[in-house]
């Protein structure tokens, strides 16, 4: 999700997505959450079938994959169907 500025190769900072976007933290071995909001110079991100949320650095979230992301939606559901979603 990061940007690269013009031909001087300066990092423009990430554009922030809208809450409940889908990203994967690549410094936490790819795990996948919901964007929350910005707590200072990072990212908040919840897992998606509920639990503590973490803070990311910008430069480490990407978007997910289709399979990425089928996988997180298909978690979510089954959390619900199971009662574990508030």
């Amino acid at each position: 999700m990061c940007a690269e500025g013009g031909s001087s190769g300066e990092r423009k900072a990430p554009q922030v997505p809208a809450t409940g976007t889908l990203l994967v933290d690549t410094s936490r071995r790819d795990r996948v959450g919901e964007f929350r909001g910005v707590a200072g110079p990072y990212w908040s991100l919840r897992p998606v079938c509920g639990g503590t949320e973490w803070e990311a650095e910008p430069a480490n979230v990407r978007a997910p994959s289709p399979t990425e992301r089928l996988r997180a939606e298909v978690a979510r559901c089954n959390a619900r169907s199971e009662g574990r979603m508030l």
